[in-house]
């Protein structure tokens, strides 16, 4: 997702959509800022400076999205937001410069290498991943600060977790959550490099399974799958099912930030309860999707809602000034959701929860993309089920 930063299709399509019909200069300020962070190199470079210039214009090598020099040339960072990387990236082929990273003895033919401290701690992702609304100061997505007052981030360095500590641990077949081993991944950087005890995958997979497919990538969705089915846990409890109540409790037991995180307005993770008699009729559900794919209105949904600033929730995330809602799930801690039905005595019933994940509503990306011409898939992160005899 980094590599395909500039180019993810629901995002340039989004990003675009937000800026029609805005006449508020901060609106709008909010709403051409985006490029910071998703086409970084064109930004600092002087082109483009906005989210409305005209992508065709922009240099191939800042279509790349966010990628190996942009980060290997940071040295610190001036605020923990809206990218505020502090960068020394050389000059071209004749004079690239010194690129940084964690190994102190790293040697390369084709520019100078140096030790960074930076490039081991959670700073130098949490530069992009703290995004605040660039006029009204509106706190729009925290990934890092989520995880900065988590019990991850122990003062204990070898207690710690580190965001790195998960994401560039992660391969296929490994999802390496806090609740999942994070095994090293030993080996060469370079074919004639030394023997590293570890050395740290980019595939910077998250939760978004669609994206990376539409451009012919079939292993980090899977990815995705992997690391979204190691971030929670559900339990059930029916102690009072014969009085029509039940309780979920959803538990974040493997993600170093609040679940779900991110651009919490647009992310969707929700609970879909099924309560079936013997005959297999459902009696009872709620967060269910349509033909569609749209959720019913009664559905439990962990996300944030932004407001106008009167009180008033607004979907356009360039006029968020305030935070109306904010139910989501901070690392290692749970939410409990608890339902009401009509049981009939005599009967037994069975109980179905799952806890599902989507990257946008489907009826945001059907408004900007057209319908069907994309369809975000629903990821079931954890299911359970229990059977009730009355």
């Amino acid at each position: 997702m980094h590599g395909l930063a500039h180019d993810d299709p629901v995002y340039v399509a989004v990003s675009t959509y937000l800026l029609k019909g805005l006449t508020d200069k901060d609106e709008i300020a909010e709403g051409e800022s985006c490029v910071k962070c998703h086409t970084p190199v064109g930004y600092v470079s002087g082109y483009p400076v906005r989210t409305s210039d005209d992508r065709q214009k922009v240099a191939d090598i800042a279509t790349r999205g966010i990628q190996c020099d942009y980060c290997h040339s940071a040295t610190g960072a001036l605020k923990m937001e809206n990218n505020g990387l502090v960068l020394a990236p050389g000059h071209g082929e004749s004079d690239p410069g010194v690129k940084r990273g964690p190994y102190k003895d790293s040697k390369s033919d084709f520019h100078d290498s140096a030790f960074s401290e930076f490039h081991t701690e959670s700073g130098i992702c949490g530069t992009c991943h703290n995004v605040s609304h660039v006029s009204f100061g509106t706190k729009l997505e925290t990934t890092y600060d989520e995880w900065l007052k988590s019990p991850y981030n122990s003062k204990d360095k070898n207690k710690q977790i580190t965001c790195q500590g998960c994401h560039m641990i992660q391969r296929p077949g490994i999802p390496a959550t806090a609740s999942t081993r994070r095994p090293k991944n030993p080996g060469k950087a370079s074919d004639d490099g030394p023997d590293r005890d570890h050395l740290f995958t980019h595939y910077f997979v998250g939760g978004n399974s669609a994206v990376p497919g539409l451009f012919g990538d079939k292993v980090k969705g899977k990815m995705a799958v992997e690391r979204l089915q190691n971030s929670a846990t559900l339990s059930l409890d029916t102690s009072r099912f014969s009085k029509g109540r039940m309780t979920v409790r959803v538990t974040n037991s493997g993600a170093g930030h609040y679940l779900p995180t991110g651009l919490t307005d647009v992310r969707q993770m929700w609970l879909n309860v099924r309560i079936s008699d013997e005959r297999k009729r459902v009696v009872f559900e709620t967060g269910h999707c349509n033909s569609e794919g749209v959720l019913s209105s009664d559905s439990v949904i962990f996300n944030t809602v932004y407001g106008d600033g009167k009180g008033h929730p607004v979907s356009n995330i360039t006029k968020a000034r305030e935070i109306l809602k904010d139910k989501r799930i901070p690392p290692l801690k749970s939410s409990h959701e608890t339902f009401s039905f009509k049981p009939v005595k005599g009967k037994r019933y069975t109980v179905s929860v799952k806890l599902q994940y989507r990257s946008a509503p489907q009826e945001l990306v059907d408004e900007v993309l057209g319908k069907g011409k994309t369809v975000i898939p629903v990821i079931t992160m954890e299911h359970i089920e229990k059977t009730v005899q009355l």
